[in-house]
Order: C-alpha cells, then structure tokens, then sequence
C-alpha cells in the first residue's frame, strides 16, 4: 500500500535525529522533532520544521514515553514515525502503537521487531532458515541447569541476555569459579536493562571478527543486500571502529554470508532495513549467524559510502510503499569506507562520560571526510544520554588510503572542553595489528592501549 509522507515524527536524539532531517529534506519531506527539556538546544532541535518539547531530561518521562510521543506525533498532524537506534526503535509495542494510530512506522512490522528482538527466537528462525548459527542452549532457568549446559558446550562460554543488546546481560566464562558469579550478575543486569531476565548459554569463540550485511526489502518481496560491515574493535561490546568492505572475506565467503543473510531476512518476512549479524571464526573460516537488527544502524554511513545509498531514505521510500530500486542489486563495492564513534569519555579513566560545554569545536573538512555530529561550539553534553558526539566518517580507494585519510581527519579535530577518545582511536588505527587487520573482537581489551 503507498501512502505519501508529507510530514515525519522524529523520536530520537543526537546525531541519528540530525541525520533523519537531512534526509527527509532532500525528500521534500516536513519534520518534527520531539525534545526533552535538556535538547531543547540541540541542533536537530533548532533544524527541524518543528520542535515540541516532549517531558523532563529523564528518559524515562520523554524518550521512553511511547504514548506520548504518539499524541504529539497526532497533535503535530505527522503522517509517520522514526524511532531512530536505541530508545524504542526495536520495540514491538511502539510499532503496534504507530499503526494503532494510523501513522506510519519507518522500520519493520511489530511481528518481526518481536521475533528477532528476542535471541533465542532469533536463532531458531535463523536454523530454520538453514543458517549455522553458534552452538548454544535453550533458556537457563536455575543453576543446576547452567552446570549441566556447560558440560555440553565446554569453556569458555558466553551467558547472554535472550533480550540483550549493546553488551548488557553478557559476561564472558572462562572457568567453573567464575560460572555462578557471572549467571547471576548476567541475569540482573539484564533484568535492570530489559526488564527480563532470561538468559542462555552460547560457545565463546575468542578469534573472531564480527561481520554484518545490511540488507534492505519492500512490501511486495523484494530483497537485497549492501554488503558486509566489519565492527571488530570493540570494547565491552560496544563498537567503536566500523568499515565496509571487511578485508577479511574472500568474495566466496562474502557471497555465502550474504545468501544467509537473505535466508534470514525472507524467513522472516522482512519489510524495510535490517542488518544481519554474523561471528567469524578465523581459526575454521566458518561463520555463525549472531542477530538481527530490525533498525538504522549506527555504522550505516560506511555502506552508504561504498554503495552511494542513502540508506534513510531507502527506509523512508519503503515505508511509504515504494518499490524496491533495481539499480540496488546491481551495485558493486566501491573502495573504502571507515567510520570513527567520537565519545564524551575519558578513555585514562576507565572511560568514565565526560558531559559538559563545548569550548572549541573545529571539525576535519574536505574531500570524502563526513562529520554526522549534533555538536557545536557552545554546546553542552547533557549528562543524561549516550555519550557519543558524532561519528568520522572518510571514504578512499584502497584500505590503506582510507586509513591515512581517517588520521589525517582525527589529527585535525580539534575539541575543547569535555575529554574525548580522538586519541585512542588514533592509537587503534596506528597500530600494526588494525593496519593488517588482526583485529579480533576482544583485541581491544587485550592490548596495551586501555
């Protein structure tokens, strides 16, 4: 069904609300954005069409608040929603609630958010789908069954959270000491996060990279892909380097991947932008379906780099019912794209968030070097949200080129004020191991660098 969007919700912050706008701009597109009380100078709040101030800084009385956000959305006269990453983007209730409402939602339907946001529903789907996906087990309910689960699957191993992301309700088991310790801080924490404490046991294969393939499809069956993510640097799970394409795949091996993405994706009947996540094992060359992110990633401006998509826009048009463009599965790498998270983090200090006002702000321009920032000289950090500033992206011809670019870029950025991690990334992209792409995901907290 097509319905034209005239004017677009947009729930969210930062630098993802920012780049919501541009995008609709260049769609003819009116926004409005809702705020709290602590954006309500931000940028995206002094570009959009439209600001409304939607609660108190606390997200649980703004950003959370679904129903409000809906009435403001319906009092604004908005035809459709974008939750943006993080907040309510992958929760079902928020999809059914937009729908409820007649307005349109920019990502997939409530059934496939449930399906995939849950992981133990996410890797029988994936099975079914004839993926390989990492071994693991059904839901741990007690300790007896835990010891009996690490029997089957050996150390080390992975307790995960059923409805985790970003690394919360995950710890890493080496040894029977550390087994019980860990179950039980996994689950609280994921209780805290979720509120659902479920979690399951999975094999931990320490060298890997983390692969995954944006794929994106329209409501009449059409599927196709945009390649392969590498987000291998990490720390505590949390991604700080990403580029496209990963100079660890083989073209056999890139295919295979993205035919399971595919798979997974058709199996369950997927309607928008999506990204499937995969483990790469380096040891045995397999690879392990992980999960599936049913919204906008943060990475995406690394594909949108080497395929020339704008990848929003592509959510918005199918949203509104466009069909698929063809021109999408005839579309080949071309060079390389890195992309840098900047946080408000002190990195000497256990990366303790470092709020506050923006003395100088002096970003790297030129040639494919792309800032997607909220910030500003004179802006202030809240303390209250994700401490990320913006996101570095360049783009080159080779590898090696987009390296080079990427620290010439970091080299220019000047900030004062809050502490950042433009020098750890310095250091990482420094270091031989990522110039030869070594990087594995637990590289970063093995090495001398934090």
């Amino acid at each position: 069904m097509k319905k034209k969007i005239k004017r677009l919700f947009i729930a969210n912050r930062g630098e993802i609300a920012l780049r919501i706008i541009k995008a609709c701009k260049g769609l003819n597109i009116e926004t409005v954005i809702g705020v709290s009380e602590a954006d309500r100078d931000s940028l995206p709040a002094k570009l959009a069409d439209q600001t409304i101030c939607i609660g108190p800084a606390q997200v649980d009385s703004s950003y959370l608040r679904a129903e409000l956000l809906i009435t403001a959305a319906k009092g604004a006269k908005c035809d459709a929603v974008h939750p943006g990453y993080g907040f309510l983007a992958e929760q079902a209730s928020f999809s059914r609630l937009c729908a409820e409402n007649d307005l349109i939602f920019v990502g997939p339907n409530a059934k496939s958010i449930e399906v995939m946001g849950d992981k133990l529903r996410s890797i029988r789907l994936a099975k079914k789908a004839g993926v390989l996906t990492v071994p693991s087990t059904r839901a741990i309910q007690s300790k007896d069954r835990l010891m009996e689960a690490v029997k089957q699957l050996g150390y080390p191993c992975l307790l995960k959270a059923s409805s985790g992301g970003g690394g919360r309700g995950m710890r890493v088991v080496h040894s029977e000491q550390d087994l019980v310790s860990a179950y039980e801080s996994a689950k609280q924490e994921a209780f805290t996060a979720f509120g659902n404490n479920t979690v399951y046991l999975e094999k931990y294969i320490e060298n890997a990279k983390h692969i995954e393939i944006q794929i994106i499809a329209d409501q009449y069956g059409n599927y196709a892909h945009l390649y392969e993510r590498e987000c291998s640097v990490q720390r505590r799970y949390q991604k700080l380097i990403e580029e496209a394409p990963s100079s660890a795949l083989d073209n056999l091996t890139r295919n295979k991947m993205i035919d399971a993405a595919l798979r997974v994706a058709k199996k369950v009947q997927y309607v928008n932008v999506g990204t499937v996540e995969f483990i790469y094992d380096l040891d045995t060359q397999d690879f392990y379906f992980l999960e599936m992110n049913t919204r906008i990633q943060v990475e995406h401006p690394v594909t949108e780099n080497i395929t020339g998509i704008d990848i929003v826009k592509e959510q918005i048009k199918i949203s509104s019912g466009e069909v698929l463009n063809e021109k999408i599965n005839k579309i080949c790498i071309d060079g390389h794209s890195i992309e840098c998270r900047i946080n408000a983090e002190d990195p000497d200090n256990n990366f303790i968030p470092t709020p506050g006002k923006i003395t100088r702000w002096i970003p790297p321009s030129g040639k494919n070097i792309r800032l997607d920032s909220h910030c500003y000289e004179g802006y202030s950090i809240p303390p209250y949200y994700d401490s990320l500033m913006g996101k570095l992206i360049v783009h080159a011809n080779t590898r090696e080129q987009a390296i080079n670019k990427m620290l010439d870029a970091l080299n220019g950025f000047v900030v004062n004020g809050p502490k950042t991690t433009i020098s750890l990334i310095s250091k990482i992209l420094s270091s031989d191991d990522f110039k030869e792409s070594k990087i594995t995901t637990n590289w970063l907290e093995k090495s001398n660098l934090i």
